[in-house]
């Protein structure tokens, strides 16, 4: 059966790296930084991840590493972004090349191997588990036995809805993007706000690669974010940063990835299959951007 409870199972975990990154892509736009440097900022936190949890055993440990990781990240790329007023697009170029290489360089170093790192001491992120509801058809599997990650993802979707449109932190994230110039004369820093933004995106981006490395799998692969950063980056830009529309896309994309995955079982070419969510990605946009500026033609 093509579309069975192992397919539903699958999507959760698919979407959940890709929404949490688009997360952190929204706080950055809304402060006007153009970051794209999901993509090393995601492999970053999923190398620390496997880090902390192969020398802790423990994988709340990993995550933690990642969070920490992720952090740093942010603080790098605000330095050079926002500080000292580098072009964002460079910067971000810059830091995705750098974390490619960084995290295949410290792979040899730390563990002494190169391309894969695999080993039993790397253990799996807890799940939570919903006892009779994972019996229900469709829903159960969709909502029972899902990292915590999965679960904090969705509580940060409307957690994050609601500072931005009800805490003053969220009216300084968007002062800070639309009129720096008056946030000064009342006394705050916009450079401090955009550098809290961009901390936060660096943060979530590193949990999404840790929903990588020690929640889906157990285990790090160079280059494991394969691309996701990018769908992240998309996926905010279709959804013009609008959280309650963020969720639903990213929970779309994770089931083409899934598809993608079965259909690799019943015999495609996995470059086929691994390239749709990616088509669909540029499909997507394209649609969007023709959209508007047929509005702006008008």
């Amino acid at each position: 059966m093509f579309f069975d409870a192992a397919l539903i199972e699958s999507i959760p975990r698919l979407f959940t790296p890709v929404l949490l990154a688009a997360i952190g892509s929204a706080l950055c736009d809304r402060a006007n930084v153009f970051n794209i440097a999901l993509e090393g900022m995601m492999l970053i936190g999923a190398f620390a991840a496997v880090v902390g949890t192969f020398y802790t055993g423990n994988a709340l440990a990993g995550l933690g590493l990642a969070i920490v990781s992720g952090a740093l990240s942010g603080l790098v790329f605000a330095y050079f972004g926002v500080t000292r007023g580098g072009d964002h697009i460079i910067v971000s170029i810059g830091f995705n090349v750098l974390a490619i290489g960084l995290t295949a360089f410290l792979l040899g170093r730390i563990f002494g191997v190169s391309g894969q790192f695999d080993d039993p001491a790397i253990v799996q992120l807890p799940r939570i588990h919903l006892g009779p509801v994972a019996d229900i058809p469709l829903i159960g599997p969709f909502v029972s036995g899902q990292s915590i990650l999965v679960w904090l993802a969705i509580f940060l979707v409307v957690a994050v809805t609601w500072l931005l449109k009800n805490h003053k932190y969220g009216l300084r994230l968007r002062a800070a993007g639309q009129n720096a110039a008056a946030m000064r004369t009342v006394g705050v820093s916009p450079e401090r706000v955009k550098t809290a933004a961009v901390i936060a995106c660096g943060v979530l981006c590193a949990m999404g690669g840790a929903q990588l490395s020690i929640s889906n799998v157990t285990l790090f692969t160079e280059g494991m974010s394969a691309g996701r950063g990018w769908i992240a980056l998309v996926i905010m830009m279709m959804c013009s940063a609008r959280l309650p529309w963020i969720l639903p896309t990213a929970i779309l994309f994770g089931l083409v990835d899934a598809f993608g995955f079965r259909m690799q079982g019943l015999g495609l070419p996995q470059q086929l299959t691994e390239s749709m969510p990616y088509v669909l990605a540029i499909v997507v946009l394209m649609l969007v951007f023709r959209k508007r500026t047929a509005r702006y033609a008008r």
